[in-house]
């Protein structure tokens, strides 16, 4: 049997219900970013850049369209005769089957997909990160370091640290320790759900885990525990570059915006580290005699006419003349209206902000500031004339013209 050096398992079926609207009908690693790019389209560029060919995304939750997206892995010179990229969702196999009941347990579920490539390493990805790292370095320090298994870690601040599952490790960077969300942080080093493990010792403890009645089939809480227990040999690999977990709405801004912050290192058009999409080339974006765009990004096929400031538009975007957008993300095909306004929010695809729509609100114009949060407009929504939207709202229905919410 050929042997792999490494196979990479792309975990990609979370529901990401934190999404509230955008992750109705899809897959949260299928949501937009970033004008042009989908989230899964940084662990896959990752891997390829990484000189990583096999990879098999797991997916559960709304497959359909991050299936197609997807397809044969082209985009990311993943279609390869041996190796590749696989859509491995759950299946009915001779005994029954399961849906996915956690991390370990959908890893456990395609062993078998692992056996025919029967590798020296599998690296444990999640689909819902942003970032940009080259994975190779982290599996040369796992064989360098004779490790059983290599956790990914962020060094986070001590105010942080209670959010994360945390990695307390020596000197030598040999972990002694884990503690999940610890109320008293012993250390800063946050685990980034990312994992270099030896084929043989993972299969070890993944047999095990299935066996436990009691376990809830995950690696933080359950295998990488258990793997300390026995006294295997766990290390951490620090990374100290972006990385942005986009599991709910603020944090999806957040990733968003960054892309504006010229203090953060986020480059997108790299030359040596490109993030391959899917995205079919649009005609350029046209940008009128009447609009303002200020430190924006604006994706091709969009048409402004209007006020544009701190904001990122996806493709195909319409702003007529008079209205205007504040720190917000545009999706794909969406459209506002004349005289309409548009602050703090995220306006999901093919929705219409009609004229002289609100939708959101800043902090300042919040009178109490607990109330305030980031305002998402579902796909395929309309809001109507004159209708005002307030702050920190999930829109899952039409708005009809004149009404507030």
């Amino acid at each position: 049997m050929k042997k792999t050096r490494c196979v990479a398992m792309l975990l990609a079926g979370g529901q990401g219900s934190r999404l509230g609207v955008l992750t109705q009908k899809i897959a949260k690693p299928a949501v937009p970013y970033g004008g042009k790019y989908r989230i899964i389209d940084f662990p896959l560029s990752n891997c390829i850049n990484s000189g990583i060919d096999t990879v098999g995304v797991l997916t559960q939750y709304q497959p359909l369209e991050l299936n197609d997206y997807i397809g044969s892995g082209k985009p990311w010179d993943l279609d390869r005769l041996y190796g590749g990229v696989h859509v491995l969702p759950p299946y009915q196999k001779s005994k029954g089957g399961d849906w996915y009941k956690g991390t370990a347990n959908a890893i456990y579920q395609n062993m078998h997909f692992i056996e025919r490539y029967n590798p020296e390493y599998v690296l444990i990805l999640s689909g819902d990160h942003i970032y940009k790292m080259d994975y190779s370095k982290m599996i040369e320090a796992h064989e360098k370091s004779n490790s059983d298994a290599t956790i990914a870690v962020l060094n986070v601040s001590l105010e942080e640290a209670s959010r994360f599952g945390i990695m307390n490790a020596n000197d030598d960077d040999v972990i002694y320790e884990f503690e999940e969300k610890p109320k008293h942080p012993k250390s800063t080093l946050a685990s980034m759900g990312i994992y270099v493990f030896k084929w043989e010792k993972l299969q070890k403890y993944l047999l095990a885990d299935e066996q436990n009645e009691n376990s809830s089939n995950d690696f933080g809480k359950d295998v990488i525990p258990a793997m300390l227990a026995a006294g295997e040999k766990l290390t951490v690999y620090r990374f100290d570059d972006y990385w942005k977990d986009v599991g709910t709405v603020e944090s999806l801004w957040d990733a968003n915006l960054d892309l504006l912050n010229p203090k953060i290192n986020l480059n997108l058009s790299d030359p040596n580290w490109r993030i391959y999409s899917r995205s079919h080339a649009l005609p350029p974006h046209f940008i009128s005699n009447a609009a303002q765009v200020e430190n924006s990004l604006i994706t091709d096929g969009c048409e402004i006419d209007g006020k544009v400031d701190f904001s990122i538009l996806f493709e195909n975007v319409t702003i007529e003349e008079g209205a205007e957008v504040d720190y917000s993300l545009i999706f794909p095909g969406a459209v506002i209206k004349k005289g309409a306004k548009v602050r703090y929010s995220i306006i999901a695809e093919n929705a219409i902000i009609e004229e002289n729509a609100t939708v959101g609100l800043s902090p300042e114009e919040c009178g109490d500031s607990a109330d305030w949060g980031i305002t998402v407009v579902g796909d395929n929504l309309t809001i109507g004339k004159g209708a005002t939207v307030g702050a920190n709202k999930m829109v899952k229905e039409n708005i009809k013209g004149g009404e507030s919410l």
